[in-house]
């Protein structure tokens, strides 16, 4: 029998990925098809932030192994080569032993990784990265951005304003020398992916969403968020750790700036998504997992991409 394709299942923080993605398992699961799941996310690879990064908690690992989270400490830097290496490591494994790997995430980054093979750009000094991350979280991503618009226009044009992760790599590219490639696309995958691959995003109603995402920072307060990020904080944790939302929001007891920054990010995730013309598009607003798991997996049985 020939290795199942792979199922990429992405959207905005907050809609239901890995619920749905857990449902889609039981699915498949009941027509004796196994899966395991990979996450693609950016900052649940640190084993000491599972809250705040919403990491599949120890019963929905029960229900859908997923690899590579809490991966690594909060005090190691963790880049989007070395998350390639361990993501199509992972899905590799899941195809050789007959299964569907899910690649559930919502940084495109890190999804287009572990999908394709990027052609990603050199390392830089790590205080580069230390010093730009400080200047982030006193100033704010707008000023940095004014200053990219003055050093490199074009990509600049292609960087929202709060898109703070691409805007410190592009000026940390910069002050090393490196002149920044990327640009705007309508596709998902910089490179074609280097496996068979059917994609779909989950869409929501944005009024939907903001009020799932104010339940889901009261859930993470309730569980212990706080305790979790001052005891990640006493480690020493590093820049790309430190950058997780949540870090140093709950550090400073700035829970507005939390929700801001939250809600600021899915809109960024769900403009992203709806500029894609190579991902089939999934409105979950008001829908059951169990429902959106049946139409998943009726698009996935369907023609396929590669």
């Amino acid at each position: 029998m020939s290795a199942m394709p792979l199922l990429a299942i992405f959207g905005p923080t907050s809609v239901g990925k890995t619920e749905i993605a857990i449902e889609i398992s039981d699915q498949l699961a009941a027509t004796a098809v196994r899966s395991a799941a990979v996450s693609a996310d950016a900052y649940a690879v640190y084993s000491e932030i599972p809250i705040i990064t919403g990491a599949p908690t120890s019963d929905q690992q029960e229900r859908l192994t997923t690899s590579c989270v809490g991966i690594r400490s909060v005090t190691e830097s963790f880049s989007v080569g070395s998350f390639s290496t361990h993501a199509h490591s992972e899905v590799d494994r899941i195809r050789a032993a007959g299964g569907v790997p899910i690649v559930v995430g919502g940084t495109g980054l890190y999804l287009r990784a572990a999908v394709s093979v990027l052609d990603l750009l050199p390392p830089v000094d790590p205080a580069i990265r230390e010093r730009l991350i400080l200047e982030l979280a006193e100033h704010g991503s707008t000023q940095l951005h004014q200053r990219l618009g003055l050093l490199a226009p074009l990509t600049a044009e292609g960087i929202s304003e709060g898109d703070s992760q691409r805007i410190v790599r592009a000026l940390e590219l910069l002050e090393a020398g490196v002149e920044p490639t990327e640009r705007p696309t309508a596709g998902l995958w910089a490179t074609p992916a280097r496996i068979p691959t059917v994609a779909v995003g989950l869409t929501m109603d944005r009024e939907t969403q903001r009020g799932l995402i104010s339940d889901r920072i009261d859930s993470m307060l309730d569980l212990g968020a706080e305790r979790e990020v001052a005891e990640a904080w006493e480690l020493g944790p590093s820049s790309t750790a430190s950058a997780a939302i949540g870090m140093r929001e709950l550090r400073d007891g700035d829970l507005d700036r939390m929700r801001f920054k939250t809600w600021q990010l899915a809109k960024r995730q769900m403009t992203w998504l709806r500029r894609l013309d190579d991902v089939v598009l999934i409105d979950v607003t008001g829908r059951s997992s169990s429902d959106v798991a049946e139409e998943v997996l009726a698009i996935y049985a369907g023609p396929r991409s590669a």
